[in-house]
């Protein structure tokens, strides 16, 4: 192996022993078409632009292609961090991306405002920490919302935090906060509760932080990803900030997307807090809720509403004990959400490929009328 690629598998190049290009198709196209390109994988995204690194400590700035500056261009279709791109040219002032390599996995959400958009979180990651304090800002709602955008590939984790302050200010929410997360423990979602400030607890997240492997942390400001970060890396480099008393509520200390390599070998992301999670409408909320949906197809009518209809299993178990109703009631929100988002996706789609033929039609009528040039 030669050295750039050993220097590319210390910021998780995907490449097994004995290989000399990834086993993909498209990134072997990719690379054969921009035969004098090089990959190197985004560390930082800014609205000016992007830091890349072909190495653990090797990061520069590059130029991106003019079209993913155009307003209109799709911004998911834009590199994210965590994305393998080809660039091309010398650092620090000639070098410059041209090409993206596909994406493995990508962590997406609906951006805000009223027009249908998807913003990229992380790309390329292999464990998703979804990150949520065991102290008042504790909600199981927002952590099933995080697993919902997870998806396409990627495994969840659910880090609860602050389990030291938990225990000494109440040794009753410990247990109480874990009773909550037992519908997902039985689908099969790792669930780890852990001291962010102390290394020996943060170990037990090792087996996620192998060498050449990706996690992103994502949560709520104030859960404690930049601390636990800080613990990883066995320094003090991310800026963390206190919780307000009030409410529990954390302040933004991460401003921007960043891919850290770890002692491990691995590469962590560390993300900004996003109170906002609207989905793209590409999720599957009944993968998502296999609990709820199981219970679904026991009730006697195939359109039961779980509302007043005899024989609906839902409504038995919630009455029951054994299914949670808030936990259902924020089933229904999300499939609504993401029903809702998936129309406006399929409009996009057909409003773009109707421009699509009518901008093929102009064309033309423009070369009958005046020639092709």
């Amino acid at each position: 192996m030669t050295p750039e690629l050993a220097a590319l598998q210390t910021i998780g190049w995907p490449l097994s022993a004995g290989e000399s290009l990834p086993d993909d198709p498209r990134w072997r196209q990719a690379l054969a078409e921009h035969p004098d390109a090089r990959p190197a994988r985004v560390i930082e995204q800014h609205r000016s632009g992007y830091v890349v690194a072909d190495g653990p400590e090797t990061g520069f700035p590059v130029e991106s292609l003019p079209e993913w500056q155009r307003p209109r261009f799709p911004p998911e279709q834009r590199p994210g961090v965590g994305d393998w791109v080809l660039i091309e040219g010398q650092p620090p002032r000639s070098a410059r991306i041209v090409a993206l390599l596909p994406r493995r996995t990508a962590i997406k959400r609906g951006a805000a405002g009223e027009h249908y958009k998807q913003q990229l979180i992380a790309a390329n990651v292999d464990t998703v920490f979804i990150v949520c304090g065991l102290d008042a800002d504790f909600n199981p709602r927002r952590i099933e919302r995080y697993l919902l955008l997870v998806g396409g590939g990627a495994e969840p984790v659910i880090v609860l935090t602050k389990s030291d302050l938990a225990e000494a200010a109440d040794p009753e929410s410990l247990p109480e906060a874990m009773a909550t997360l037992l519908e997902l423990a039985a689908q099969k979602i790792a669930v780890r509760a852990v001291n962010a400030k102390d290394p020996e607890s943060v170990a037990v997240l090792n087996p996620w932080l192998q060498p050449g492997r990706t996690a992103v942390l994502v949560g709520s400001s104030g859960a404690g990803k930049s601390t636990l970060t800080n613990t990883l890396l066995g320094i003090e480099r991310m800026k963390t900030g206190a919780v307000r008393a009030s409410d529990d509520r954390g302040r933004h200390t991460t401003t921007h997307r960043a891919l850290i390599p770890l002692p491990s070998g691995a590469c962590l992301i560390d993300t900004p807090g996003m109170r906002e999670l609207k989905p793209t409408g590409e999720e599957d909320v009944a993968e998502n809720f296999s609990d709820v949906e199981a219970l679904a197809e026991q009730c006697k009518f195939r359109d039961c509403s779980h509302a007043r209809e005899p024989g609906c299993a839902v409504r038995a178990a919630i009455e029951a004990g054994k299914l949670d109703p808030q936990r259902f009631a924020n089933y229904l929100k999300l499939r609504d959400e993401v029903a809702g988002a998936a129309n406006k996706l399929a409009n996009r789609r057909a409003q773009k490929s109707q421009e699509k033929v009518l901008g093929k039609a102009l064309n033309k009528r423009l070369d009958e009328k005046y020639g092709k040039h």
